[in-house]
């Protein structure tokens, strides 16, 4: 069986579902690799199962398969009540890719599509709702609205099985614009009622049924991924990089603030064996969606980690660290903007100077929070609040503080834009010509702000240590050319590098924070 790892050739994925053979034996071997490239849809029970459904395996005559659960849901098929193809980790070709299929993926699992519609979605893109139709049914077999509408009845699946939630509560939470619209969807997605379902998960024994919605502790959802799946170095990287009331380490967890569409939420993220978990305090419902799919983009969790460590380990000089802790991920972030200007408060002084320098101006501008479960105070001041910002308030070299003004007013006034569907090959263009960002501010800023698996920020002070440790070249020109051996990969080869200090993003301590 060739593994998915094999099945990316550059920027550009070939699609795993049209290849019926390798397909169906990754089906009959119950390959759970292959969970989030395709669905296995059966014709005579009319249900779609993940690659890896424990079920026995159906007749070769009976199967097609489809790119996406979306695409199975409009063909007709309805979700396996076993093995719950709905949630599982999403394909990790969309951060790959730059394209406009990539981009719009990116932005419907945002929820862009709920708050704004397709044209929307296609004015975000630069495209006619006619062409995003197009390109979109051509390649993953549905349309924006039928993409929206199984994230929706993922979501209400979610809560209906692990909330105490009334169903009128869950249908506007997950973005239904009515009851009657709520009810059908679960009936044709999972072929029961949503007291059918609630009811099977209570007999299941399902954690947090029994609790009340609205409780202060939250509402607690479980995000999946890809094994193999290093927390240390992704939460130690968090925590070591954490800005005082925006971010802390409590109780095991890493929680942070959160601007959404809708009002402003806190989230508090666990690793676990087999899956983080998410527990969530928002001002509004509505907001669930959006929250988990930034959550799931901060923690870097639909990504692919055994493409990455065979591109990785091809370089020999790299095989070895990367061997020892294979399935790294990349720190990224639930707010392009936000992280791009703390990248900008972060040029040239320490970890500990970047988190006072964004603490001062999330203290001075950004929203105040009530926290009842922790010490979080301020959800970090959007470009829009930072317009009139006084320069002379920035305690930085006149440089930087040009820099981020300049930043400040490109992002607050939509020139350049950071979001999940950002065209990053525009938004680098657009950062490059500020002056002030050069190129270790632009790498980081991509890699982080604009979730580029590609990044490569050779100049990074962190990066040179860690190839010098390795024989790796040390000057930038040459660190470079030697880094597109693992392209498309090369923001995960960063992490490897930083691997080698002896630095607190390299540890999790959830117990007490690295800089106490």
């Amino acid at each position: 069986m060739i593994p998915p790892a094999e099945r990316v050739s550059g920027w550009h994925a070939v699609w795993v579902h049209e290849d019926f053979e390798r397909c169906y034996r990754a089906v009959q071997s119950k390959d759970a690799r292959f969970d989030g490239w395709f669905v296995t849809a059966v014709s005579t029970t009319r249900i779609y199962c993940r690659p890896s459904c424990p079920a026995r395996s159906p007749l070769a005559r009976n199967v097609a398969f489809y790119p996406t659960a979306a695409a199975a849901q409009h063909a007709g098929f309805r979700a396996c009540k076993r093995c719950r193809p709905d949630a599982s980790p999403g394909s990790p070709q969309w951060d790959v890719r730059q394209d406009v299929v990539a981009r719009a993926m990116r932005l419907i699992a945002d929820g862009t599509v709920d708050r704004e519609g397709v044209s929307g979605l296609a004015s975000r893109l630069g495209y006619s709702a006619r062409q995003v139709q197009r390109h979109l049914v051509a390649e993953v077999g549905a349309g924006p609205l039928a993409l929206a509408r199984a994230n929706r009845a993922q979501t209400a699946r979610l809560l209906i099985e692990t909330t105490a939630m009334a169903f009128a509560e869950v249908a506007f939470a997950a973005g239904f614009s009515s009851i009657r619209q709520f009810n059908d969807t679960v009936r044709s997605v999972f072929a029961g009622t949503p007291t059918e379902l609630r009811a099977r998960a209570i007999g299941n024994g399902a954690p947090g049924v029994a609790a009340a919605a609205g409780t202060p502790g939250g509402l607690g959802f479980r995000l999946p991924f890809r094994q193999p799946f290093v927390s240390g170095s992704l939460f130690g990287h968090l925590a070591a990089t954490a800005v005082p009331g925006c971010e802390e380490v409590r109780a095991g967890a890493y929680r942070r603030t959160l601007r959404l569409p809708n009002g402003n939420g806190i989230v508090a993220l666990t690793p676990r064996d087999d899956h983080v978990a998410c527990r969530l305090v928002l001002d509004d419902l509505r907001d669930i969606p959006t929250a988990i799919a930034r959550c799931r983009r901060l923690l870097d969790l639909d990504a692919d980690p055994e493409a990455i460590t065979d591109a990785l380990c091809a370089d020999p000089l790299l095989a070895s660290v990367v061997a020892k802790a294979p399935g790294r991920r990349i720190p990224r972030s639930v707010d392009g903007a936000e992280m791009a200007l703390r990248v900008v408060l972060g040029q040239q002084v320490s970890t500990r100077a970047a988190r006072t320098h964004a603490a001062r101006l999330a203290e001075c501008h950004g929203t105040r929070v009530d926290d009842p479960a922790g010490a979080l105070s301020r959800v970090f001041p959007s470009p829009e609040a930072l317009r009139e910002l006084d320069p002379a308030a920035l305690a930085m070299p006149e440089a930087r503080r040009e820099a981020l003004l300049a930043l400040v007013g490109a992002l607050a006034g939509g020139v350049i834009e950071l979001d999940a569907g950002a065209d990053r090959e525009r938004a680098r263009h657009q950062l490059a010509g500020i002056a002030g960002i050069g190129p270790w501010t632009l790498e980081a800023i991509a890699m982080r702000a604009l979730g580029d698996p590609d990044a490569f920020p050779a100049t990074d002070l962190g990066v040179v240590k860690g190839a010098a440790a390795l024989g790796l070249p040390t000057t930038s020109a040459t660190l470079i050319a030697r880094s597109r051996r693992w392209q498309p990969w090369r923001s995960y080869g960063v992490q490897y590098l930083w691997a080698t200090l002896d630095h607190p993003i390299n540890h999790w301590r959830p117990e007490e924070p690295p800089w106490v």
